[in-house]
């Protein structure tokens, strides 16, 4: 039955390529040569009997076949390699790695993750905190929480927290500018902003029918979680993201001036997992405390 398999070279080879969309990238992950990796991608492709890719000027795409193709490859290398820690003992329920985002664990997950412990402490779990989806199907980490969408190829996902925005300063700087007594206020106080946030200062004013002309300028960072730091300081008012500023508004940290105005986004925080992965017991666990841990939030800071 399995003399009609591609050898294990060529799958491996055409899994890294398709991930990366790259000969030259597979080949560095894989510490073969860019020809190893074309040559075994041309046998696959020979085996199958279709292209895999699209070979373009200056890049690669997979073909139609080749996506549906590499979703195969990717589960079962996965569960292969999943089998094969197992069998060493490195796996089982021992240990558990959790990827998320710089933000939402600086100012979320990480507070509480002592509470995760707590109630599974056969578990030693790791925090894996980078800011990009990570590849689920290497088996290297066993969920993610990501902020999104909430479709994301190649995994199975659950919205479990939903995302507001409104502005938020620290209590000394609001006095300094005389209260913030109505959302134009604003217009003449630094703003803090969140590059590539895509609810941003222009739409929140929009939402809240402040002239757009008016609006005041600040600097800018590249995580949230650095733009409610400055915040905290004294240095402006931020768009604060709800998740990541509930526990320093309860805490006294941070003010909303304008609580009511809160502008909904299209994003949120999404449990991701691999394809099939829906009732392994680290899934499980996980999915039933951060649903308890978000429930608590939310009363928190209604």
């Amino acid at each position: 039955m399995f003399d009609r398999l591609p050898p294990l070279q060529t799958l491996r080879a055409f899994e890294a390529t398709a991930r990366l969309l790259s000969m030259t990238l597979a080949a560095e992950e894989l510490h073969v040569t860019h020809g190893a990796v074309s040559r075994h991608i041309k046998t696959l492709e020979n085996h199958l009997g279709v292209p895999l890719f699209r070979r373009l000027t200056r890049r690669i795409i997979l073909t139609d076949a080749g996506t549906e193709f590499h979703f195969a490859v990717a589960r079962l290398l996965g569960e292969l390699t999943r089998e094969a820690e197992s069998l060493r003992g490195h796996d089982g329920l021992a240990s558990m790695t959790i990827s998320t985002s710089v933000s939402f664990a600086t100012k979320w997950l990480a507070p509480r993750l002592h509470r995760f412990k707590a109630i599974h402490p056969e578990l030693d779990v790791h925090l894996d905190v980078i800011d990009r989806n990570v590849d689920l199907d290497d088996g290297q980490v066993d969920a993610a929480v990501r902020y999104g969408g909430g479709r994301y190829p190649r995994v199975q996902s659950e919205r479990i927290l939903e995302e507001t925005v409104t502005p938020v300063c620290s209590p000394s700087y609001r006095e300094e500018v005389g209260g913030l007594t109505n959302p134009a206020s604003l217009t003449r106080c630094t703003l803090l902003h969140e590059d590539r946030m895509l609810a941003n200062w222009e739409q929140w004013f929009a939402y809240a029918d402040v002239n757009r002309s008016r609006r005041g300028r600040g600097p800018a960072y590249s995580h949230g979680s650095m733009a409610i730091e400055a915040a905290i300081r004294g240095e402006g008012v931020a768009l604060g993201r709800s998740a990541l500023v509930g526990d320093d508004i309860m805490a006294g940290r941070l003010v909303a001036p304008f609580p009511e105005i809160r502008l909904k986004v299209e994003r949120g925080y999404d449990l991701v997992y691999r394809v099939g992965n829906r009732d392994h017991p680290k899934v499980c666990a996980l999915r039933d405390w951060l649903t308890a841990e978000v429930r608590r939030f939310l009363a928190d800071t209604r």
